[in-house]
């Protein structure tokens, strides 16, 4: 890349979070340089390193060396995606941000596409994955599975089929950047603001070279964070279990007592007192489970830490490098 001079506030940043992406950087970076310059305003890119392992900070560092329009924020260790695209929004400039995978599986090609519905007047563009390769069935049906559950519990809706690659005009972005919880889900909190939305969709490509940096468990922990985040069915869920558990206890009582006076023996021994035993609590530690999750993260906000701790801010990352 050539050095270039970047402008104190760009029209476009584009954020983009990386995570031991060593392999698919530098591609990623001159892919994104190509769609930008033929977008034909001033840009950055600002790349986010969560703690990466491979050697994608050093990478990072060289890239802000030989491109000025490069901001580098360097993480003191891994806080995980939502956090580092949360970050990247924090020190982006430009009058609308795109966020972006760096693993290439989202093309930064469609960026003009998003680019030019944002000229539309819409502020907030969403891509939607109209075909997905590389992905295995079991991945694509509980993602389908799990966006239109969410849509049916919360209040917020979230579209279909879309992740975090999107753009955000600034106002948009000045209202997340409000937004400070740290157990965080972008995609709800940008349908949350609300704005004048649209999707474009697109083809999104298998990843190029490593490994998925979102395994199940990982997942699995999202959507807890999704659901907890912007919905109180699961507490809702507990009550309508204790309602359950008492209405049977309250049909079950006078259905004992008559079967004990007429000395019929059907319910004897100790066999419906364990299975009635065992299902009361476990309805009652499934609630309690509930609880925790949301009295966890009260907790985690009571603490009042910093979303991200950086090794060196942008500025001085540059002034090492130079």
């Amino acid at each position: 890349m050539e050095t270039k001079i970047a402008s104190k506030q760009p029209t476009f940043s584009v954020v983009g979070p990386v995570y031991d992406e060593v392999e698919t950087l530098r591609n990623f970076c001159d892919r994104v340089q190509a769609a930008m310059d033929s977008i034909g305003e001033t840009w950055e890119l600002v790349l986010v390193d969560d703690g990466s392992t491979d050697g994608s900070s050093d990478v990072i560092r060289d890239l802000a060396f030989e491109d000025i329009r490069i901001r580098p924020v360097l993480f003191s260790r891994n806080f995980g995606h939502q956090i580092a695209v949360t970050a990247g929004m924090d020190y982006s400039r430009g009058q609308a941000v795109v966020i972006i995978d760096t693993d290439l599986q989202d093309p930064p090609e469609l960026i003009a596409e998003l680019v030019e519905k944002w000229r539309e007047g819409y502020e907030v563009v969403y891509a939607v994955r109209t075909q997905r390769e590389g992905e295995s069935w079991f991945k694509r049906t509980t993602a389908a599975i799990f966006y239109r559950v969410i849509n049916r519990i919360t209040e917020v809706d979230i579209p279909l089929d879309a992740g975090d690659f999107r753009l955000l005009d600034r106002k948009v972005v000045e209202a997340l950047k409000k937004m400070r919880e740290h157990h965080r889900f972008p995609r709800a909190m940008t349908a949350w603001v609300g704005f004048k939305q649209i999707g474009v969709g697109y083809k999104r490509s298998a990843r190029q070279a490593g490994e998925t940096k979102y395994p199940f468990r990982k997942m699995v922990r999202l959507g807890i964070n999704a659901v907890t985040g912007f919905s109180y069915f699961p507490l809702q869920l507990a009550t309508f279990f204790g309602f359950i558990c008492a209405m049977l206890a309250i049909v079950a009582i006078p259905m004992v007592i008559y079967l004990r006076l007429s000395g019929r023996g059907e319910l004897s021994g100790q066999a419906t007192t364990l299975i009635a035993v065992l299902f009361l609590g476990g309805v009652q530690l499934i609630s309690l489970g509930i609880l925790g999750e949301y009295i966890g993260r009260l907790y985690d906000e009571a603490k009042n830490r910093p979303l991200y701790v950086l090794r060196e801010e942008p500025e001085e990352v540059l002034e090492t490098e130079r």
